[in-house]
């Protein structure tokens, strides 16, 4: 049995690091932990958004049965069981410090140690109506969130220093198997970093490779996001300081990581401890006008996962399709527990390289869409289906960059991954479930605002 270090950071996307082939961004920390252990080229989150992800993370289901379809925590279920309190209950330390964001408060998540939680005030995110759609009014002075700054990331600084303490001084005292996951909000939007990190890029940003030119810019739920952000209203000089912004962020991400990896060593637990960087979800960065994530386009629901430790080869690189049920699988496997049987996923530890066969699924239901839209990865494919728009087929080996939809080419590819998706989920019936759902969150929000009202009146 082993101890698990977990490092989630907020919206990274994988394809601007060393070990994902980025030779722009710095990211030597994350370089030493591929070396000596494995990169999951093709790793996905559950959802292209913080709560929905982080939910489906921590109660290891699906986002639609969960019913966590946005950021709005209003009337959601606060009573599935998290991993947690599962591992707690066979024995495991479970230590969480950092954004929770999810379906309960963090204290009430039931791991053995909770530490300065970053729980969602309630309603959360109020914006995601679908039907007429939400339109972020004011969203387009975001494109001004970037520079440097003398305290940027100062609550990420804090819990990575908790985090520092309790990986020299209290887990060496710790009798039992551990798992502890950490979280910083890094390169979450606004791209506001350290003077240290920020003047590591001195140039005045690039652009996106891929603008509103490709057809895949012009798709209707790609559309839809732009118009609820505003994105149309970003300058040249905006977009390319947003970059280098993002670029800072996650070189400080990466510093924290080697924080993380030191104190372990200095503690004496590298040996006996697996590390995984990962993230909740990526960021499309300007590619299609397109910004943060909400998209099932790889560089929204893409993530980093880099794992090293006792349990994990070294310098390995596992194409396999793999997501967070699967690394939260692998905190069981290593730890000696069993998962209940309620939760997905399969261990990492145990993943083939190259398994043509196995299926990841993500799904989306948020703000910025008129309604729920669903991926399938398998193998070298990747099928997109939208409520009531055109559906996508990429084939990534030839196309990563999604820049040609061969639904209309390989309709029989279209109806193996669509069959495949029909045996997760009915894709008409959980739109509608979930409809309904945010329109009554909506209508309980509007009728407790016009209640408080006439009360203070």
């Amino acid at each position: 049995m082993s101890n698990f270090l977990v490092l989630m950071s907020d919206e990274h996307n994988p394809l601007y690091s060393k070990p994902y082939g980025n030779t722009t961004v710095k990211t030597p920390n994350m370089n030493a932990l591929a070396d000596r252990g494995v990169v999951f080229e093709n790793s996905y989150c559950p959802s292209p958004l913080c709560m929905p992800s982080r939910s489906a993370f921590i109660a290891g289901r699906r986002v639609h049965t969960l019913q966590t379809y946005s950021n709005c925590n209003f009337h959601v279920d606060p009573t599935p069981l998290s991993f947690g309190a599962a591992l707690s209950t066979q024995g495991v330390h479970t230590a969480y410090v950092g954004k929770t964001d999810v379906y309960a408060p963090g204290n009430d998540l039931k791991f053995t140690e909770m530490m300065k939680p970053g729980d969602r005030k309630t309603p959360g995110d109020t914006n995601h109506r679908r039907n007429p759609m939400s339109i972020r009014t004011g969203a387009g002075k975001r494109a001004n969130g970037y520079g440097p700054k003398e305290d940027a990331c100062a609550d990420d600084i804090a819990c990575v220093e908790q985090a520092e303490r309790w990986l020299q001084h209290t887990a060496p005292g710790i009798d039992v198997p551990w798992v502890f996951v950490v979280n910083v909000t890094a390169p979450h939007f606004p791209h506001f970093a350290p003077p240290k990190f920020w003047d590591m890029y001195t140039n005045d940003g690039d652009l996106p490779d891929y603008g509103l030119e490709c057809k895949s810019a012009q798709h209707p739920y790609a559309e839809a996001i732009k118009k609820h952000f505003e994105t149309h209203e970003f300058s040249e000089t905006q977009v390319r300081g947003l970059r280098r912004g993002y670029l800072a962020c996650i070189s400080f991400v990466d510093y924290q990581l080697g924080r993380l990896m030191q104190a372990l060593e200095n503690a004496g637990l590298s040996d006996s401890t697996n590390v995984v960087y990962t993230s909740d979800h990526g960021d499309m960065l300007g590619k299609f006008g397109m910004w943060w994530k909400c998209s099932l386009y790889e560089d929204s629901v893409r993530i980093p996962m880099i794992a090293a430790g006792p349990d994990f080869a070294r310098g390995g690189r596992v194409k396999t399709p793999v997501d967070l049920h699967d690394l939260r699988a692998s905190l069981f496997a290593a730890t000696g527990t069993v998962q209940p049987p309620e939760f997905l996923g399969s261990p990492l530890q145990h993943m083939p390289v190259n398994d043509p066969n196995r299926i990841v699924f993500s799904e989306y239901h948020g703000h910025g869409a008129p309604g729920s839209s669903y991926m399938i990865r398998k193998d070298n494919w990747k099928y997109i289906h939208y409520t009531n728009a055109p559906c996508q087929l990429f084939d990534l080996s030839s196309d990563p960059n999604e820049l040609h939809n061969l639904a209309e080419t390989y309709p029989a590819k279209v109806t193996e991954l669509l069959t495949n998706l029909q045996a997760v989920c009915s894709p008409s019936l959980e739109n509608d479930r979930a409809e309904l759902f945010i329109n009554q969150q909506l209508e309980y929000i509007k009728r407790m605002a016009e209640q408080s009202s006439q009360d203070n009146a």
